[in-house]
């Protein structure tokens, strides 16, 4: 008999990126509170495995339980749902400064 394991899959923001091959994804879960009824938004980080290092910051990606990678890398990225467009860089040039000093 075949042993099924299902692995937690979960869809979150890339917020930091700057380490190597290591991601940190923001995954926001909203959850009802048991006496109020009130749905609150919660926010846990997760350091996933990204071999290629392709993701960058604002990247919606998904990301899925695998066995320890290290102290505190439990997830890899599978792949990413979205790329964050880069924002282009406007240069103000002023001709006529008129300002005095």
């Amino acid at each position: 008999m075949e042993k099924v394991v299902h692995k937690r899959k979960m869809t979150g923001v890339v917020i930091k990126d700057k380490m190597d091959k290591t991601v940190v994804v923001e995954v926001e879960k909203f959850h009802k509170h048991p006496k109020y009824h009130k749905y609150i938004k919660i926010k846990k980080r997760y350091k996933a495995h990204d071999e290629g290092n392709k993701c960058r910051i604002g990247d919606n990606v998904l990301i899925v339980e695998s066995r320890p990678l290290s102290k505190e890398k439990r997830w890899i990225v599978k792949n990413i749902i979205k790329r964050e467009e880069p924002m282009p860089i406007q240069e103000e040039v002023m001709e006529n400064d008129t300002r005095e000093n």
